[in-house]
């Protein structure tokens, strides 16, 4: 499992997924949905993809002495770790953020404001993404626009669920107020959002694995 790893960030990792991650930062841009944010990181799981179907990547691989369902694995597993390394990062321009600028520039009036509560509603936005994604793509490794499409319907119906909580229900609303205000209800989310990202996630690896067993070069 560690060579195939290896072989994905080798030869598939899309020089995007490294870029995106910078857009961690885009929590300091003024009024904007944060949100956003992760959907990029679904976008370079959609351009990696893309370069190693054209490059007939699953085929080569399958063709090595290597179990067929730990290839999709080895994939999901990549993707897993380019977006925890998204949320490390988001958290530390949360942090950066907080320490730097002053009370009324943390208030975001276009989305839930850059805390903790956001990297729970993060997780929550990757883990949908996963889910959607991987268990279409696997299914039929020569489809990648249509489960993105899919899959980004699912994240941007999420996030417009998000930014109409934090404007409609009080405990979402209580959210937006810098850390360490309402702390605990923060960690709560943030919590809730890693548990279901692991979950999805999870579920995503076994269902792709599970069809890609199924599937004939």
């Amino acid at each position: 499992m560690l060579k195939l790893l290896k072989k994905e960030f080798a030869l598939c990792l899309h020089p995007t997924a490294i870029i995106f991650l910078c857009f961690a930062f885009i929590v300091f841009a003024p009024n904007y949905p944060y949100e956003v944010i992760f959907f990029f990181s679904g976008l370079s799981v959609f351009f990696t993809c893309l370069i190693a179907r054209e490059n007939g990547d699953l085929a080569f691989t399958c063709s090595l002495p290597v179990k067929k369902s730990f290839v999709a694995l080895a994939r999901i597993l990549m993707v897993v770790i380019i977006q925890c390394t998204l949320l490390v990062m988001t958290a530390i321009a949360i942090t950066v953020k907080q320490l730097t600028l002053p009370v009324e520039m943390l208030i975001n009036q276009a989305g839930n404001s850059a805390n903790i509560a956001l990297l729970g509603f993060g997780a929550m936005i990757l883990g949908a993404y996963n889910l959607t994604f991987f268990s279409l793509h696997f299914k039929d490794p020569q489809k990648v626009g249509v489960p993105f499409v899919i899959a980004s319907a699912v994240v941007f119906g999420l996030i417009i669920i998000l930014i109409i909580l934090r404007w409609t229900v009080p405990f979402f609303i209580n959210l937006t107020v810098p850390d360490p205000e309402n702390i605990g209800a923060k960690i709560i989310i943030l919590a809730v959002g890693l548990c279901i990202y692991a979950a999805t996630t999870v579920c995503a690896a076994r269902l792709s694995m599970k069809r890609f067993e199924n599937v004939d070069f």
